[in-house]
C-alpha cells in the first residue's frame, strides 16, 4: 500500500473525509472516518501534510495531529472554494484541500495555541455580553418611559434609572427589574474585562500596540490575539488589506476602479479601530488635541466617517511596524501622533 505524502481532511462534528495522495499526485487515500477511526489512522501514520480548512474546531485539530508529528495547514475557506471542480461534498471539499496546500502564494491561518484560543473566547464572549447588555438597557430605558420615567440615553445612566424605579412606589411589583436591575448593569462583564486586562497586561504586544493614540486596551488585545504573525505581511499596507481597511478595486482595461472598504477578516476588530479613530476625532473637534498636516487636510476635504476609517487605516500600519520591528509609539510633544 502505498504512503501519502499529502492529506486534504474535509472536517465534521463526528465525520471526517480524507483525500491522500503520493509522492507521484496518484490518490492513495479516499474514505470516510469516523472521529475514533481517523485519530487512530493518523496515530500510525507516518508523517504528513494535513491541510484543514479553518473553521471552529481546526485549531483542535491542528494542534492534534501536530503532536503525532504532522505538518498541519489551516486554509481559509474562501481560498479552497476555487478548487472544487464541481458539485458540492465532503470528497470534493477534501479534494480541493489536497490541491489548494500546494499553491506557491496560497495563504493559511496558524494554528493557534490553547491559551491563545482561551483569550480570542474570552473577548468573544465579552463582544456579545456588549451586545446583550445594550439590548436589555434600551428595553428598560423604553418599559420605564411606558410608566412616565424618562432617562438619559447612554449604558453609563442606566444604574440611576434603575433607582428611580426602584424607589418608585406607584409602580406595580412585576414591573420591577429582577435582581435590582443586576442583569441590565453587567457583573459578568466587569469579570470578563478585568481577566482581559490582566492579560493585556501580561502580553508584551499588547502593552506596545496601546501605546498608539486612538488604540486602547481592548483594540491592542484584539490585535495581539487575532492577527497572525506580523512576518505574513510584507507591509503595513497588507496588513491593513487583510483588516478589510482598504478599498475595493474593481478595475478593468486599464480603468481604476476603487469602492467602499472591503470589509474583509474580523469585523468586530476592524470596528473597533474604526471606533477608536471616531473618539481620537472627537477630541479634536473639541480642541484637546492638534491634527498633523495631513490629518488636518483630510478633515477639510472629507466626510467625517471617511476620515475615520482612513486614520483606522494608519492604525493598523502603525501596528504592523510595532509588532515586526518592536519598541512603543514615540509620541510628538506638541502635536497630535497621527
Amino acid at each position: 500500500m502505498n504512503i501519502p505524502v499529502r492529506i486534504g481532511m474535509d472536517t465534521s462534528k463526528s465525520v471526517f473525509q480524507l483525500h491522500g495522495v503520493d509522492e507521484n499526485e496518484i490518490v492513495v487515500v479516499r474514505r470516510q472516518f469516523r472521529r475514533a477511526e481517523m485519530i487512530r489512522y493518523f496515530e500510525r501514520l507516518p508523517p504528513v501534510l494535513v491541510a484543514i480548512e479553518s473553521c471552529g474546531s481546526s485549531h483542535h485539530w491542528g494542534r492534534l495531529l501536530q503532536s503525532f508529528g504532522h505538518e498541519v495547514k489551516l486554509i481559509p475557506p474562501q481560498y479552497v472554494k476555487a478548487y472544487v471542480k464541481r458539485g458540492k461534498n465532503d470528497a470534493a471539499d477534501a479534494e480541493a484541500l489536497c490541491e489548494a496546500v500546494t499553491r506557491p502564494s496560497m495563504r493559511f491561518v496558524p494554528v493557534k495555541s490553547k491559551e491563545r484560543q482561551a483569550a480570542c473566547m474570552l473577548m468573544t464572549v465579552r463582544e456579545r455580553l456588549v451586545s446583550v447588555k445594550s439590548q436589555l438597557s434600551n428595553a428598560f430605558r423604553s418599559y420605564a418611559a411606558g410608566f412616565g420615567i424618562v432617562g438619559p440615553a447612554g449604558r453609563q445612566n442606566i444604574a440611576a434609572l434603575i433607582k428611580r424605579v426602584l424607589e418608585d412606589d406607584s409602580l406595580p411589583e412585576m414591573s420591577l427589574p429582577p435582581s435590582g436591575g443586576r442583569v441590565c448593569r453587567g457583573p459578568g462583564l466587569a469579570k470578563i474585562e478585568a481577566k482581559l486586562m490582566k492579560w493585556h497586561r501580561e502580553d508584551d504586544i499588547s502593552r506596545r500596540i496601546a501605546t498608539i493614540p486612538g488604540i486602547g486596551p481592548i483594540g491592542s488585545s484584539m490585535l495581539s490575539m487575532k492577527a497572525p504573525p506580523p512576518e505574513t505581511f510584507r507591509s503595513g499596507r497588507d496588513f491593513a488589506a487583510w483588516l478589510g481597511l482598504t478599498p475595493k478595486d474593481h478595475s478593468t482595461g486599464g480603468r481604476q476602479r476603487l469602492g467602499g472598504i472591503t470589509k474583509a477578516r474580523d469585523s468586530v476588530l476592524r470596528s473597533t479601530l474604526i471606533v477608536g479613530a471616531t473618539a481620537l476625532l472627537r477630541h479634536i473637534r473639541k480642541g484637546r488635541h492638534t491634527p498633523t498636516p495631513w490629518l488636518a487636510s483630510l478633515l477639510e476635504r472629507k466626510p467625517p466617517k471617511l476620515v475615520a476609517v482612513a486614520l483606522a487605516n494608519k492604525f493598523a500600519r502603525i501596528a504592523w511596524r510595532l509588532m515586526i520591528s518592536g519598541g512603543v509609539y514615540n509620541r510628538p510633544a506638541a502635536a497630535m501622533p497621527i
